[in-house]
């Protein structure tokens, strides 16, 4: 009677715990992708970035995250254009997936974002 009554508990604490596991990994392999943009984009200099620059880091940091997820931590993957904001020297992307569920009809949607300061190099004055 106790097993009865313990075992459906035990098995919905085990698969809670391997969702809540499969829904933290793709939210750090979406995290993992964003910062490796973030640190791309950083050393390019103000004036010798372009939108075309852009879109190719865009697409990179994409297949990145979906090789990275393997398709099925993070899948339906989506990376946004970069902001690379001159004025106020930052740049941010944000990576945006779906993670794997255990539940049917259940969609965990993931969006992680990393922004860092744009390198600014200047001349030593001596």
């Amino acid at each position: 009677m106790e097993l009865a009554i313990l075992a459906p508990t035990i098995l919905a604490l085990i698969f809670i715990s391997i969702q809540t596991a499969l829904w933290l990994y793709g939210r750090s392999v979406a995290l993992n992708a964003a910062q490796e943009g973030v640190s791309r984009l950083r050393l390019v200099q103000p004036p010798l970035y372009s939108p075309a620059l852009g879109e190719k880091v865009r697409a990179d940091i994409e297949a990145y995250a979906q090789q990275l997820g393997g398709g099925n931590s993070l899948g339906d993957v989506e990376v946004p254009p970069p902001a690379y904001n001159d004025p106020e020297g930052m740049v941010s992307f944000t990576v945006k997936g779906k993670t794997i569920s255990l539940v049917p009809g259940l969609d965990l949607d993931v969006t992680r974002t990393a922004t860092g300061p744009i390198e600014q190099f200047e001349a030593d004055d001596e």
